[in-house]
């Protein structure tokens, strides 16, 4: 088959970001689906970058962005838009008390960006604690407390950076349980309370502020037990810092529930919303208390970017939560997530390359491995399986664990329907099949 020479200008031009780009082009995308230039339909089991939560080219986004298109698409940094202030109107009813002023940003990592500045403003401190496997963004401030990827070549972190020990009950990293076996059976918040007696050893007694996902999604769609979030905000809060939730891919129903930090029953003090608020447009935003607000702008608050308060993404971003709460993505999505865990449980039973699905509503996380007495990751299997997936029209990510990349992070929009859930597990199934039938098991 002769290869697209756009592709070939791209080997010319683009800088490479990721390990490889995928092998076609994608001309359109509806729903669950995207189309190459040959007219070849992909189900994408990723949302695009888990953006698209009511799915591609919704037709409200569509008609957000044309009625912006008749208004105003961008104004300078001080001059403010209808859309910008009922977004932030609406991210306020959305959340809970005290949680109700906004600044409306561009990316996750300028949403986290702004969160620990704020953290950092507020207290007059400046030590961050992150968690192992975690990831907020790669710009310089939050790629210190991201830790899944991106840490090594790029010189020194920001001071103050720690990490707790992920609560990764598959792979304990405590090892409670014996010497030899890699998981603990259940997490019961050891790693917690061990990783903040090693932070305090090593704190100057200057925290800021914790930074955490409701559940762990680049680093292997790692889900907390009850109760850690609200063991973390009194660790933290006991420790002078503020509890900061980047609810970048878990927001707005895809935990089933309108936030994650919701199924624990607490109120973060600094919320961030990004991927999911945008419906596939650049658009975040972070969301604080009116008294936290006053002490930082009393100390000197400052924060303008090019595109903060932009009237498009504001407009599409409103379209989006119209949807979420008129279609009850939420609950859609804890029934869709529920009927995927239990096709994928089934494929387990057939498939020992499957060592443990997890994950809550549509963040659905398959561990690969190659035995699951041992649990040794599936790194190389994981990988052509996911190829094998892709080549029968199924795009999904495979993301890290420690030390290495095999396991499957499903997140289709929460508009998916039975019938394409049916279609992934069946693509599963013989892509699973087929690297077993290749003779990769020992």
């Amino acid at each position: 088959m002769t290869r697209d020479p756009l592709l070939e200008l791209a080997d010319r031009h683009l800088i490479r970001y990721v390990p490889g780009f995928a092998p076609f082009l994608v001309d359109r995308a509806q729903g669950s689906w995207v189309w190459d230039r040959d007219g070849n339909r992909v189900l994408d089991f990723t949302s695009g970058q888990i953006c698209s939560t009511i799915g591609h080219n919704h037709p409200r986004i569509v008609e957000a962005i044309r009625d912006a298109c008749d208004r105003v698409l961008h104004l300078n940094s001080w001059m403010l838009s209808e859309e910008v202030i009922r977004l932030a109107a609406r991210l306020a009813e959305l959340l809970p008390a005290p949680l109700e002023k906004a600044i409306i940003l561009n990316t996750g990592s300028e949403s986290n960006e702004i969160a620990m500045r704020i953290a950092k403003l507020a207290t007059g401190r400046y030590e961050i604690v992150g968690v192992d496997q975690s990831f907020h963004g790669l710009t310089a401030g939050v790629a210190s407390v991201t830790n899944s990827v991106g840490k090594q070549g790029y010189g020194p972190q920001m001071p103050g950076s720690f990490a707790l020990p992920a609560p990764y009950a598959y792979r304990c990293e405590i090892r409670r349980e014996s010497t030899d076996h890699p998981g603990c059976g259940g997490c019961d918040r050891t790693c917690l309370e061990v990783g903040f007696d090693a932070f305090d050893e090593a704190s100057e007694g200057a925290l800021a502020g914790t930074i955490v996902e409701p559940v762990l999604s680049a680093g292997g769609v790692i889900d907390p037990p009850p109760g850690y979030l609200r063991r973390l905000a009194e660790a933290t809060r006991a420790r002078g810092g503020l509890l900061i939730v980047d609810e970048a891919q878990t927001a707005f129903g895809r935990l089933g529930t309108m936030f994650g930090f919701e199924q624990d029953g607490i109120v973060p003090d600094i919320v961030t919303v990004s991927k999911t608020l945008g419906g596939g447009l650049p658009l975040a935003a972070t969301v604080i208390s009116a008294e936290l607000e006053e002490r930082i702008v009393e100390r000197g608050f400052i924060h303008v970017t090019s595109h903060v308060s932009d009237p498009l993404p504001s407009a599409v971003g409103l379209a989006v939560l119209d949807v979420v709460i008129e279609e009850r993505l939420p609950e859609r999505a804890a029934a869709m997530g529920a009927y995927l865990k239990a096709g994928l449980r089934e494929l387990a039973e057939r498939h020992p390359l499957i060592g443990e699905v997890r994950g809550r509503g549509l963040l659905v996380g398959v561990e690969l491995v190659t035995d699951r007495a041992t649990r040794e990751p599936a790194e190389d299997l994981g990988g052509r399986a996911t190829d094998e997936c892709l080549a029968r029209g199924l795009s999904m990510n495979i993301v890290r664990h420690v030390g290495a990349n095999s396991v499957w992070r499903i997140a289709p929009p929460l508009t998916v329907s039975e019938d394409e859930i049916d279609l992934a597990l069946s693509i599963m199934d013989d892509s699973l099949a087929a690297v077993t039938t290749a003779g990769s098991l020992a």
